[in-house]
């Protein structure tokens, strides 16, 4: 399972969050303790906002503890809302179009867990969208494509409902099809403003695992629940999977 995290408030350099805590999501990288693999060596990357609406992005497929790269940026680089993702491959190839975080407009994306069984839904999946998020897809992963089926959904208009909307898509899928659902999901996304996250404070920190020993500044947020944090607010609220509406159900079974 990947590790990752995710930031909203006043800007703050990426390595307050990426490199400088003592349990960084670089040292969580190689050695996280909360993940069922200790090691997070599959490709990294970051995606943050400044003066422009979408946000700058940097991937690549080697292990974040041995790129300087990203130690370089992250020192550098100041933003008020930024994303940054280890990874452990579950499914797909390391590659760098399967590394988080997705971007696609002004949206961004990261992801940990898996859909058991994804390459029997996979095409059904693909099937769902329309031509232009169809040709955004880039890479193999069931993360990207389940980012881009929320965008499909009404991500844009309607964040933690479309979000919902994909999850319950997906469990009557794998349910119809292969009789199972094992679905792992804990996600961040972003349009810029406002950063979300589920199930899963100035500044606001979402993390997979603390950054740091200081049991005080961390709060668990539990299953079954989406975070939304504003510029000077958090709130927290339930995430719940929804039945796609009868609607859309006729419409993807036309597209299938």
């Amino acid at each position: 399972m990947c590790r990752w995290a995710a930031y909203r408030g006043d800007p703050l350099y990426l390595e307050e969050l990426v490199s400088s805590p003592a349990h960084s999501l670089i040292e969580q990288s190689h050695c996280a303790t909360r993940a069922k693999t200790a090691t997070n060596g599959d490709g990294f990357g970051i995606a943050w906002y400044g003066d422009r609406p979408e946000p700058g992005r940097y991937r690549d497929i080697l292990p974040a503890w041995s790129d300087c790269n990203l130690k370089s940026l992250a020192r550098q680089i100041r933003s008020p809302l930024f994303l940054a993702h280890v990874r452990a491959a579950t499914g797909g190839g390391t590659r760098r179009d399967n590394c988080h975080p997705f971007t696609h407009d002004t949206w961004s994306f990261m992801h940990n867990g898996q859909i058991s069984g994804f390459e029997r839904l996979r095409r059904p999946m693909e099937a769902t969208l329309d031509d232009e998020l169809f040709n955004a897809r880039s890479g193999t992963t069931d993360s990207e494509l389940m980012f881009l089926l929320a965008l499909q959904f009404g991500l844009r208009e309607a964040p933690i409902a479309a979000m919902a909307e994909m999850i319950g898509f997906v469990e009557d899928l794998a349910e119809n099809t292969i009789g199972s659902i094992l679905l792992r999901f804990t996600a961040a996304f972003s349009d810029g403003k406002s950063l979300y996250a589920s199930p899963v404070g100035a500044g606001y920190c979402l993390v997979s695992e603390p950054l740091n020993d200081d049991v005080d500044a961390w709060a668990e947020i539990p299953d079954g629940s989406a975070v939304i944090v504003g510029k000077n607010s958090i709130d927290v609220a339930e995430f719940r999977p929804e039945k796609p509406s009868k609607a859309k159900s006729q419409r993807m079974a036309v597209s299938a």
